[in-house]
Protein backbone atom coordinates (compact mmCIF):
# COMPACT_ATOMS: atom_id res chain seq x y z
CA UNK A 1 0.00 0.00 0.00
CA UNK A 2 1.37 3.82 -0.58
CA UNK A 3 1.69 5.94 2.41
CA UNK A 4 -0.31 8.27 3.61
CA UNK A 5 -0.29 11.46 2.56
CA UNK A 6 2.26 13.84 3.88
CA UNK A 7 0.46 16.28 5.87
CA UNK A 8 1.69 19.23 4.31
CA UNK A 9 0.20 17.77 1.13
CA UNK A 10 -3.13 17.41 2.88
CA UNK A 11 -3.86 20.44 4.17
CA UNK A 12 -2.93 22.05 0.49
CA UNK A 13 -6.33 20.75 -0.64
CA UNK A 14 -8.37 21.22 2.99
CA UNK A 15 -11.47 22.95 2.49
CA UNK A 16 -11.66 26.25 3.79
CA UNK A 17 -15.80 26.03 4.61
CA UNK A 18 -16.95 25.07 7.58
CA UNK A 19 -20.34 22.65 7.07
CA UNK A 20 -22.82 22.97 9.12
CA UNK A 21 -24.00 20.01 10.90
CA UNK A 22 -26.78 19.06 8.92
CA UNK A 23 -23.88 18.41 5.41
CA UNK A 24 -21.46 17.30 7.97
CA UNK A 25 -23.56 14.38 9.02
CA UNK A 26 -24.16 13.79 5.54
CA UNK A 27 -20.88 13.55 4.34
CA UNK A 28 -20.56 11.12 7.24
CA UNK A 29 -23.08 8.75 5.87
CA UNK A 30 -21.67 8.85 2.86
CA UNK A 31 -18.22 8.16 3.87
CA UNK A 32 -19.39 4.76 6.30
CA UNK A 33 -21.25 3.36 3.10
CA UNK A 34 -19.10 3.85 0.44
CA UNK A 35 -16.45 2.44 3.39
CA UNK A 36 -18.68 -0.45 4.15
CA UNK A 37 -20.66 -1.29 0.81
CA UNK A 38 -18.30 -0.66 -2.23
CA UNK A 39 -15.71 -3.71 -2.84
CA UNK A 40 -12.40 -3.67 -2.29
CA UNK A 41 -11.73 -5.23 -5.85
CA UNK A 42 -13.19 -1.91 -7.42
CA UNK A 43 -11.86 0.71 -5.26
CA UNK A 44 -8.48 -1.35 -6.29
CA UNK A 45 -9.29 -0.79 -9.71
CA UNK A 46 -10.43 3.17 -9.45
CA UNK A 47 -7.48 3.99 -6.98
CA UNK A 48 -4.85 2.43 -9.44
CA UNK A 49 -6.08 4.28 -12.61
CA UNK A 50 -6.73 1.33 -14.65
CA UNK A 51 -9.31 1.47 -17.80
CA UNK A 52 -13.26 1.42 -15.60
CA UNK A 53 -15.51 -0.87 -17.98
CA UNK A 54 -19.24 -1.59 -18.07
CA UNK A 55 -18.90 -4.49 -15.52
CA UNK A 56 -17.15 -2.70 -12.86
CA UNK A 57 -19.71 0.58 -13.00
CA UNK A 58 -22.63 -1.65 -12.99
CA UNK A 59 -21.75 -3.68 -10.40
CA UNK A 60 -21.11 -0.43 -8.08
CA UNK A 61 -24.63 1.59 -9.89
CA UNK A 62 -26.31 -2.15 -8.30
CA UNK A 63 -25.73 -1.01 -4.99
CA UNK A 64 -26.40 2.22 -4.91
CA UNK A 65 -29.79 1.34 -6.68
CA UNK A 66 -30.42 -1.05 -3.56
CA UNK A 67 -29.34 2.44 -1.43
CA UNK A 68 -31.74 4.31 -3.51
CA UNK A 69 -28.83 6.35 -4.20
CA UNK A 70 -28.77 4.99 -8.47
CA UNK A 71 -29.71 8.94 -9.53
CA UNK A 72 -28.42 11.89 -7.36
CA UNK A 73 -28.84 14.24 -10.09
CA UNK A 74 -32.62 12.87 -10.79
CA UNK A 75 -35.93 14.64 -9.02
CA UNK A 76 -37.55 12.51 -6.47
CA UNK A 77 -40.61 11.89 -9.25
CA UNK A 78 -38.26 9.80 -11.59
CA UNK A 79 -36.32 8.01 -9.11
CA UNK A 80 -33.61 10.11 -7.93
CA UNK A 81 -32.70 11.32 -4.76
CA UNK A 82 -33.92 14.48 -4.20
CA UNK A 83 -30.76 15.82 -3.25
CA UNK A 84 -29.91 19.36 -3.30
CA UNK A 85 -26.87 20.71 -5.86
CA UNK A 86 -24.61 20.92 -2.69
CA UNK A 87 -25.41 17.79 -1.76
CA UNK A 88 -24.45 15.94 -5.22
CA UNK A 89 -21.42 17.39 -4.92
CA UNK A 90 -20.48 16.20 -1.52
CA UNK A 91 -21.84 12.43 -2.69
CA UNK A 92 -19.21 13.18 -5.31
CA UNK A 93 -16.22 14.36 -3.43
CA UNK A 94 -16.83 11.88 -0.70
CA UNK A 95 -16.95 8.56 -3.28
CA UNK A 96 -14.03 10.19 -5.01
CA UNK A 97 -12.23 10.45 -1.75
CA UNK A 98 -13.34 6.75 -1.03
CA UNK A 99 -11.73 5.15 -4.64
CA UNK A 100 -15.24 4.45 -5.32
CA UNK A 101 -16.30 4.55 -9.64
CA UNK A 102 -17.85 8.24 -10.66
CA UNK A 103 -21.40 7.38 -12.16
CA UNK A 104 -21.81 6.13 -15.58
CA UNK A 105 -22.25 9.89 -17.25
CA UNK A 106 -24.22 8.81 -20.47
CA UNK A 107 -27.17 7.57 -19.27
CA UNK A 108 -27.69 9.57 -15.53
CA UNK A 109 -25.82 12.39 -16.49
CA UNK A 110 -26.42 12.91 -20.00
CA UNK A 111 -29.49 11.21 -21.78
CA UNK A 112 -31.37 10.67 -18.37
CA UNK A 113 -32.07 14.47 -17.58
CA UNK A 114 -33.13 15.23 -21.49
CA UNK A 115 -35.88 12.45 -21.60
CA UNK A 116 -37.30 14.32 -18.07
CA UNK A 117 -36.97 17.40 -20.30
CA UNK A 118 -37.94 16.64 -23.83
CA UNK A 119 -39.69 13.03 -24.05
CA UNK A 120 -43.10 12.00 -24.40
CA UNK A 121 -44.35 10.36 -20.94
CA UNK A 122 -43.97 6.99 -22.58
CA UNK A 123 -40.28 7.56 -23.32
CA UNK A 124 -39.83 8.46 -19.88
CA UNK A 125 -41.93 5.62 -18.25
CA UNK A 126 -39.89 3.11 -20.47
CA UNK A 127 -36.12 4.63 -20.76
CA UNK A 128 -35.39 6.15 -17.01
CA UNK A 129 -35.91 3.07 -15.23
CA UNK A 130 -33.66 1.04 -17.03
CA UNK A 131 -31.08 3.70 -16.65
CA UNK A 132 -31.38 3.55 -12.65
CA UNK A 133 -31.20 -0.22 -12.63
CA UNK A 134 -28.26 -0.34 -15.23
CA UNK A 135 -30.35 -2.43 -17.82
CA UNK A 136 -29.28 0.32 -20.37
CA UNK A 137 -26.30 1.24 -20.98
CA UNK A 138 -25.99 4.37 -23.38
CA UNK A 139 -23.41 5.70 -25.97
CA UNK A 140 -23.28 9.03 -27.44
CA UNK A 141 -23.90 9.49 -31.70
CA UNK A 142 -23.41 13.07 -32.36
CA UNK A 143 -19.89 13.95 -33.94
CA UNK A 144 -18.99 12.99 -37.70
CA UNK A 145 -16.07 12.90 -39.59
CA UNK A 146 -17.29 16.27 -40.78
CA UNK A 147 -18.90 17.79 -37.86
CA UNK A 148 -17.16 17.81 -34.67
CA UNK A 149 -16.50 21.00 -32.71
CA UNK A 150 -18.34 22.56 -35.55
CA UNK A 151 -21.61 20.11 -34.44
CA UNK A 152 -24.31 21.74 -36.42
CA UNK A 153 -22.61 20.68 -39.90
CA UNK A 154 -23.60 17.04 -38.97
CA UNK A 155 -24.69 15.24 -42.11
CA UNK A 156 -27.00 12.30 -41.44
CA UNK A 157 -30.09 11.58 -43.18
CA UNK A 158 -32.86 10.83 -41.36
CA UNK A 159 -35.95 10.68 -43.74
CA UNK A 160 -39.26 9.70 -42.88
CA UNK A 161 -40.93 6.67 -44.09
CA UNK A 162 -44.34 5.83 -43.04
CA UNK A 163 -44.20 4.72 -38.80
CA UNK A 164 -40.33 4.79 -39.03
CA UNK A 165 -37.20 6.66 -39.74
CA UNK A 166 -34.57 5.74 -41.99
CA UNK A 167 -30.73 6.45 -41.17
CA UNK A 168 -27.99 6.09 -43.18
CA UNK A 169 -24.66 8.00 -42.40
CA UNK A 170 -21.82 7.37 -39.75
CA UNK A 171 -20.51 8.66 -36.42
CA UNK A 172 -17.39 9.14 -34.87
CA UNK A 173 -15.64 8.91 -31.44
CA UNK A 174 -18.83 7.03 -30.23
CA UNK A 175 -17.25 6.08 -26.63
CA UNK A 176 -18.37 3.03 -25.15
CA UNK A 177 -20.34 2.07 -28.30
CA UNK A 178 -18.92 -1.39 -28.18
CA UNK A 179 -20.20 -2.10 -24.49
CA UNK A 180 -23.93 0.23 -25.10
CA UNK A 181 -27.22 -1.23 -25.62
CA UNK A 182 -28.21 2.18 -27.15
CA UNK A 183 -27.50 5.15 -28.68
CA UNK A 184 -28.66 8.66 -28.61
CA UNK A 185 -28.20 10.07 -32.10
CA UNK A 186 -28.22 13.51 -33.43
CA UNK A 187 -29.36 13.34 -37.29
CA UNK A 188 -30.34 15.91 -40.15
CA UNK A 189 -34.50 15.29 -40.57
CA UNK A 190 -34.46 18.96 -43.10
CA UNK A 191 -31.99 21.29 -45.33
CA UNK A 192 -34.49 23.76 -45.91
CA UNK A 193 -34.05 25.74 -42.18
CA UNK A 194 -30.97 26.76 -40.44
CA UNK A 195 -28.37 23.97 -39.78
CA UNK A 196 -29.73 24.36 -36.17
CA UNK A 197 -32.89 23.58 -36.85
CA UNK A 198 -32.85 20.77 -39.60
CA UNK A 199 -31.23 18.17 -36.48
CA UNK A 200 -33.58 15.75 -34.45
CA UNK A 201 -32.12 13.42 -31.57
CA UNK A 202 -33.27 9.78 -31.70
CA UNK A 203 -33.20 6.95 -29.48
CA UNK A 204 -32.23 4.40 -31.09
CA UNK A 205 -31.37 0.11 -29.89
CA UNK A 206 -27.70 -0.61 -30.78
CA UNK A 207 -28.79 -4.32 -31.61
CA UNK A 208 -30.83 -2.64 -34.86
CA UNK A 209 -30.10 -3.97 -38.38
CA UNK A 210 -27.93 -1.94 -40.02
CA UNK A 211 -25.82 -0.75 -37.36
CA UNK A 212 -21.56 -1.07 -37.34
CA UNK A 213 -19.42 -0.53 -34.62
CA UNK A 214 -15.90 -0.42 -35.42
CA UNK A 215 -13.36 -0.11 -32.59
CA UNK A 216 -10.65 3.11 -32.67
CA UNK A 217 -7.32 2.70 -30.84
CA UNK A 218 -6.50 5.72 -29.47
CA UNK A 219 -2.95 5.98 -28.09
CA UNK A 220 -3.34 4.76 -24.83
CA UNK A 221 -3.89 1.60 -26.17
CA UNK A 222 -7.43 1.35 -24.14
CA UNK A 223 -10.27 0.88 -26.06
CA UNK A 224 -12.51 3.97 -25.20
CA UNK A 225 -14.21 5.19 -28.93
CA UNK A 226 -15.30 3.79 -32.10
CA UNK A 227 -16.78 4.45 -35.30
CA UNK A 228 -20.78 3.30 -35.48
CA UNK A 229 -21.87 3.08 -39.12
CA UNK A 230 -25.69 3.03 -39.64
CA UNK A 231 -26.99 1.35 -43.27
CA UNK A 232 -30.83 1.76 -43.31
CA UNK A 233 -31.23 1.48 -40.36
CA UNK A 234 -35.00 2.02 -39.56
CA UNK A 235 -36.18 3.67 -36.26
CA UNK A 236 -39.49 3.59 -34.87
CA UNK A 237 -41.30 7.34 -34.93
CA UNK A 238 -42.21 6.99 -31.39
CA UNK A 239 -37.95 6.90 -30.46
CA UNK A 240 -37.93 10.55 -32.21
CA UNK A 241 -37.23 13.07 -28.85
CA UNK A 242 -39.34 15.41 -28.43
CA UNK A 243 -40.28 17.33 -31.83
CA UNK A 244 -38.56 17.24 -35.48
CA UNK A 245 -36.15 19.91 -35.58
CA UNK A 246 -35.68 19.98 -31.91
CA UNK A 247 -32.57 18.19 -31.69
CA UNK A 248 -30.73 21.08 -31.49
CA UNK A 249 -32.16 22.18 -28.42
CA UNK A 250 -31.93 18.70 -26.95
CA UNK A 251 -27.60 19.24 -27.82
CA UNK A 252 -27.57 22.33 -25.87
CA UNK A 253 -29.35 21.45 -22.67
CA UNK A 254 -27.39 18.41 -22.74
CA UNK A 255 -24.15 19.78 -22.97
CA UNK A 256 -24.68 22.10 -20.16
CA UNK A 257 -24.77 19.79 -18.26
CA UNK A 258 -21.50 17.74 -19.50
CA UNK A 259 -19.41 20.53 -19.16
CA UNK A 260 -20.50 21.13 -15.83
CA UNK A 261 -20.97 18.08 -13.87
CA UNK A 262 -20.38 17.88 -10.02
CA UNK A 263 -17.76 14.86 -10.39
CA UNK A 264 -15.25 17.17 -12.70
CA UNK A 265 -13.71 18.47 -9.42
CA UNK A 266 -14.08 16.14 -7.32
CA UNK A 267 -11.96 13.57 -9.51
CA UNK A 268 -9.38 16.24 -9.92
CA UNK A 269 -8.78 15.74 -6.30
CA UNK A 270 -8.84 12.38 -5.79
CA UNK A 271 -5.75 12.57 -8.88
CA UNK A 272 -4.35 15.30 -6.89
CA UNK A 273 -4.18 12.94 -3.72
CA UNK A 274 -3.20 9.70 -5.83
CA UNK A 275 -0.06 12.03 -7.24
CA UNK A 276 0.43 13.15 -4.18
CA UNK A 277 1.00 9.99 -2.67
CA UNK A 278 2.87 8.16 -5.71
CA UNK A 279 5.31 11.35 -5.21
CA UNK A 280 5.39 10.17 -1.46
CA UNK A 281 6.47 7.03 -2.58
CA UNK A 282 9.12 7.61 -4.70
CA UNK A 283 10.57 10.24 -2.36
CA UNK A 284 11.10 7.70 0.27
CA UNK A 285 12.48 5.06 -2.37
CA UNK A 286 15.37 7.32 -4.36
CA UNK A 287 15.90 9.84 -1.57
CA UNK A 288 18.74 11.21 -3.70
CA UNK A 289 16.38 12.24 -6.44
CA UNK A 290 15.55 16.02 -6.21
CA UNK A 291 11.61 16.03 -6.56
CA UNK A 292 11.55 19.95 -5.64
CA UNK A 293 10.57 21.24 -8.83
CA UNK A 294 7.22 18.76 -8.74
CA UNK A 295 6.76 19.51 -5.55
CA UNK A 296 6.43 23.22 -6.40
CA UNK A 297 3.83 22.33 -9.31
CA UNK A 298 1.67 20.17 -7.04
CA UNK A 299 1.44 23.36 -5.07
CA UNK A 300 0.59 25.27 -7.67
CA UNK A 301 -2.20 22.18 -9.37
CA UNK A 302 -3.93 22.53 -5.66
CA UNK A 303 -4.32 26.34 -5.59
CA UNK A 304 -5.84 25.65 -8.98
CA UNK A 305 -7.93 22.91 -7.73
CA UNK A 306 -9.27 25.40 -5.33
CA UNK A 307 -10.30 28.12 -7.88
CA UNK A 308 -11.97 25.15 -9.77
CA UNK A 309 -13.94 23.89 -6.57
CA UNK A 310 -15.33 27.68 -6.09
CA UNK A 311 -16.08 28.09 -9.55
CA UNK A 312 -17.96 24.79 -9.33
CA UNK A 313 -19.45 26.54 -6.35
CA UNK A 314 -20.89 29.79 -7.54
CA UNK A 315 -21.89 27.72 -10.79
CA UNK A 316 -24.19 25.45 -8.23
CA UNK A 317 -25.73 28.88 -6.86
CA UNK A 318 -26.58 30.33 -9.70
CA UNK A 319 -28.08 26.76 -10.74
CA UNK A 320 -30.02 27.12 -7.38
CA UNK A 321 -31.46 30.31 -8.00
CA UNK A 322 -32.18 29.68 -11.64
CA UNK A 323 -29.86 32.26 -13.16
CA UNK A 324 -28.01 31.59 -16.32
CA UNK A 325 -24.56 30.07 -16.08
CA UNK A 326 -23.08 32.00 -19.06
CA UNK A 327 -19.75 30.88 -19.66
CA UNK A 328 -18.90 29.68 -16.48
CA UNK A 329 -19.58 25.55 -17.66
CA UNK A 330 -16.84 26.60 -20.48
CA UNK A 331 -14.45 28.10 -18.26
CA UNK A 332 -14.20 25.12 -15.74
CA UNK A 333 -14.39 22.77 -18.37
CA UNK A 334 -11.78 24.12 -19.80
CA UNK A 335 -9.85 24.57 -16.14
CA UNK A 336 -10.65 21.07 -14.76
CA UNK A 337 -9.04 19.66 -18.58
CA UNK A 338 -5.75 21.21 -18.22
CA UNK A 339 -5.04 20.44 -14.72
CA UNK A 340 -6.03 16.66 -15.40
CA UNK A 341 -3.56 16.88 -18.24
CA UNK A 342 -0.86 18.74 -15.58
CA UNK A 343 -1.15 15.84 -13.34
CA UNK A 344 -0.67 13.06 -15.23
CA UNK A 345 2.19 14.84 -16.58
CA UNK A 346 3.82 14.96 -13.42
CA UNK A 347 2.96 11.45 -12.31
CA UNK A 348 4.51 10.36 -15.43
CA UNK A 349 7.59 12.15 -14.82
CA UNK A 350 7.82 10.63 -11.27
CA UNK A 351 7.42 6.81 -12.65
CA UNK A 352 10.37 7.86 -14.16
CA UNK A 353 11.70 5.96 -17.43
CA UNK A 354 10.95 2.88 -16.16
CA UNK A 355 7.38 2.90 -15.82
CA UNK A 356 7.13 5.23 -18.92
CA UNK A 357 8.48 2.01 -20.85
CA UNK A 358 5.33 -0.17 -19.28
CA UNK A 359 2.71 0.82 -21.77
CA UNK A 360 -0.09 -2.18 -22.30
CA UNK A 361 -3.08 -2.77 -24.12
CA UNK A 362 -6.69 -3.48 -22.83
CA UNK A 363 -6.09 -7.29 -22.10
CA UNK A 364 -2.05 -6.57 -20.79
CA UNK A 365 -1.61 -6.42 -17.04
CA UNK A 366 0.51 -3.29 -15.64
CA UNK A 367 2.36 -2.23 -12.96
CA UNK A 368 1.18 0.57 -10.99
CA UNK A 369 3.70 2.92 -12.68
CA UNK A 370 3.15 1.59 -15.94
CA UNK A 371 -0.44 2.52 -15.84
CA UNK A 372 1.03 6.23 -15.67
CA UNK A 373 1.40 5.98 -19.43
CA UNK A 374 -2.07 5.21 -19.99
CA UNK A 375 -3.25 8.14 -17.66
CA UNK A 376 -1.03 10.54 -19.32
CA UNK A 377 -1.66 9.13 -22.85
CA UNK A 378 -5.63 9.57 -22.16
CA UNK A 379 -5.46 12.66 -20.81
CA UNK A 380 -4.42 14.46 -23.67
CA UNK A 381 -7.83 13.89 -24.86
CA UNK A 382 -9.45 15.99 -21.88
CA UNK A 383 -9.10 19.60 -24.21
CA UNK A 384 -10.77 18.16 -26.96
CA UNK A 385 -13.79 15.55 -25.85
CA UNK A 386 -16.70 17.47 -24.68
CA UNK A 387 -15.89 21.19 -26.67
CA UNK A 388 -12.15 21.22 -27.60
CA UNK A 389 -10.08 23.73 -25.90
CA UNK A 390 -10.71 26.21 -28.71
CA UNK A 391 -14.25 26.34 -28.75
CA UNK A 392 -14.51 27.04 -25.28
CA UNK A 393 -12.36 29.96 -24.97
CA UNK A 394 -14.11 31.17 -27.92
CA UNK A 395 -17.42 30.78 -25.35
CA UNK A 396 -16.03 32.64 -22.79
CA UNK A 397 -14.37 35.58 -25.14
CA UNK A 398 -17.69 35.87 -26.38
CA UNK A 399 -19.45 35.95 -23.19
CA UNK A 400 -16.55 38.34 -22.02
CA UNK A 401 -16.23 40.80 -25.24
CA UNK A 402 -19.62 40.16 -26.61
CA UNK A 403 -19.80 38.88 -30.46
Amino acid sequence: MPPELNPRYSALLSDGHRENEQDAAFREELRHFAQTHCPDDIRQIVASGEKITRPVYSKWQAILYQRGWAAPNWPVEYGGTGWSLRQRMIFEEVMADQDCPPLYHHGLGHIGPVIMQFGTEAQKSYFLPRIRDTTDWWCQGYSEPGAGSDLASLSTPAVRDGDHYVINGQKIWTSHAHEADRIYLLARTSREAKKQEGISLFLIDMNTPGITVRPIRTIDGWHHVNETFLDNVRVPADRLLGTEGQGWACAKYLLERERLPPASVSQLIRQWRRVARLLAEHQASQPMRDFSSLEHQMAMLAAQIKGAREMLASAIDAMTRREPLGAKPSALKQACSAIAQSLTRIGLLVAGPVGAQQLVRDDEASTSDGLWVQNYLFSRSKTIAGGTTEVQLNVIAKSLFGA
